[in-house]
């Protein structure tokens, strides 16, 4: 029997990058998709396409996290698409690096708004959803969070704060069958990382240098470890702060 077998999942922000590789990792070990999007509706289908074309089960719903009265809709039409839910997975994100100078207050709530909020909002709901059996919350943090890096003071911070919320959470599930926790991605190569123009640069080659597994990572290195995460093979794992980064240091 494949891993997540019948369970049923939401991956937040994945309709590329991170969401979209455990998105389709999930598909294959047999769990039901509702890959969530922000903005990128084709990207989102393109997802859902890769997993119905391989035998896989996935809708897309679009939602921003950190609007709650999109969450309420997310969890409803999962409810009405799959009639429970096993496993959440906060992925949807957003992070800039500025100077402290040019930090303003919309910037500040934005990263925590979507960072933060936006796991908070999805956790609550999905409590409803989980039956008798419990369920998993995997939250998508940073090695950022405690390594922060020079011009990342907001969102280092922001990843601070969800971990201190994974860790807090499984004390309160306590008794509850609810697993919680946080993984941390080093620096993997993403449409997000090209696009801000990192792939290629000298910065990446810092990166790198930093890292003993001495290459970025890809997608499919966090997705693997959320499998796990998802699965029963973590059944005695909450409450942790799992690196996933190649070993990345001193930034």
């Amino acid at each position: 029997m494949s891993k997540l077998e019948n369970k049923v999942a939401i991956v937040t922000g994945a309709s590329k990058g991170i969401g979209a590789a455990i998105a389709k990792h999930f598909a294959a070990e047999g769990a039901k998709v509702v890959v969530n999007y922000a903005s990128s509706k084709a990207g989102a289908e393109q997802v859902v396409q890769a997993i119905t074309d391989r035998g896989g089960t996935a809708i897309a719903v679009q939602g921003d996290v950190s609007k709650e009265a999109d969450v309420i809709r997310l969890f409803a039409e999962t409810k009405n698409a799959f009639g429970a839910l096993d496993i959440l997975v906060n992925n949807a994100g957003i992070y800039q690096y500025v100077p402290v100078e040019e930090v303003s207050a919309a910037f500040f709530h934005q990263h925590f708004n979507i960072n933060v909020l936006g796991s908070i909002l999805t956790i609550k709901e999905a409590l409803k959803l989980f039956g008798a059996n419990g369920g998993t919350i995997i939250n998508i943090s940073s090695v950022a969070g405690k390594v922060p890096m020079a011009t990342g003071s907001v969102y280092s911070a922001s990843k601070a704060a969800l971990d201190a919320i994974t860790i807090s959470l499984s004390k309160e599930f306590s008794g509850r069958n609810i697993r919680i926790n946080s993984l941390l991605p080093g620096s993997v190569e993403t449409e997000g990382t090209h696009s801000a123009g990192v792939a290629g640069s000298d910065f990446e080659k810092v990166l790198i240098g930093n890292t003993p597994l001495g290459r970025i990572g890809q997608p499919v290195d966090i997705a693997k470890v959320a499998v796990f995460l998802a699965s029963d093979d973590a059944a005695w794992i909450t409450g942790e702060k799992i690196s996933v980064s190649g070993g990345i240091y001193g930034l």
